[in-house]
């Protein structure tokens, strides 16, 4: 879910579904943007690897429902589902319109619920499956900007994905969430908010000051969420499951060293 990003730029969905298709997986690259995703779905046929492409609103559940079963009357069963969604509109408690509050928490949170909802009882029949979530380093700490439902959205996706992973463990379901730092791609770059609060808008400047928050000096790319999302999707993560992985330089480790 959240396979798109913008023209060809590499976001953390389409880095992943390239990453998946590569090691073999029949990929169903969905996304709101149906040109977005059969962008990505392009980009691994044209390596060699299966992929296909679906429109999809995260928060139309009967939209979820049909995709997933689709998905499994094509392809047997559903084996990984990667929730890559998020929206992080600017503005702290007081001054956050609560029409972009409630839709941050449908898109960073219940997009969550309803693809595991819908995805689940196919990976308990089929003897059990892979469920990583993507988070934010904005779920353990501040981040210097004031994003209020991308904080809470975040913070409530780690929590259910840790207690789903509980509920799920004796049927062969494993739920990992990766939390990614300050990473560079095209949703940050094109995300107003975010530049306006860093650095009045001038994106070259954010840039600077996002490497400079992190303890290693400089940003992540997508391709190392993908990285860890391949790794708790495989069999050599076969026993790790509620975990939440920093992928992010040593920066929520900072938000709790001494000062």
């Amino acid at each position: 879910m959240g396979a798109g990003t913008d023209g060809d730029g590499m976001g953390l969905g389409r880095a992943t579904a390239i990453t998946f298709a590569r090691e073999g997986a029949h990929v169903v690259c969905a996304d709101v943007s149906a040109e977005s995703a059969e962008r990505t779905a392009e980009m691994i046929r044209a390596e060699g690897h299966r992929a296909e492409s679906v429109r999809l609103d995260v928060t139309d559940e009967q939209q979820v429902k049909s995709v997933i079963d689709t998905a499994v009357r094509t392809h047997g069963r559903v084996d990984v589902l990667h929730n890559n969604v998020g929206i992080a509109a600017a503005g702290g408690v007081t001054d956050l319109a609560v029409a972009d509050w409630a839709k941050g928490l449908e898109l960073n949170l219940t997009g969550a619920f309803l693809s595991m909802r819908h995805a689940i009882p196919h990976m308990v029949a089929a003897g059990g499956g892979s469920i990583i979530n993507i988070s934010s380093a904005a779920a353990a700490g501040w981040s210097g900007v004031p994003y209020a439902a991308y904080y809470a959205g975040k913070a409530g996706l780690e929590h259910l994905s840790r207690t789903t992973a509980v509920e799920f463990a004796t049927r062969g379901v494993r739920v990992n969430v990766v939390q990614p730092g300050l990473i560079k791609t095209p949703m940050v770059a094109r995300s107003a908010g975010i530049a306006d609060a860093y650095s009045d808008g001038d994106v070259e400047a954010m840039w600077a000051k996002r490497d400079a928050q992190t303890p290693m000096g400089h940003m992540g790319e997508a391709w190392d969420v993908a990285n860890a999302s391949l790794f708790l999707a495989s069999d050599r993560a076969k026993y790790i499951s509620g975990a939440v992985l920093p992928v992010d330089g040593a920066l929520t480790a900072s938000f709790v060293s001494p000062s």
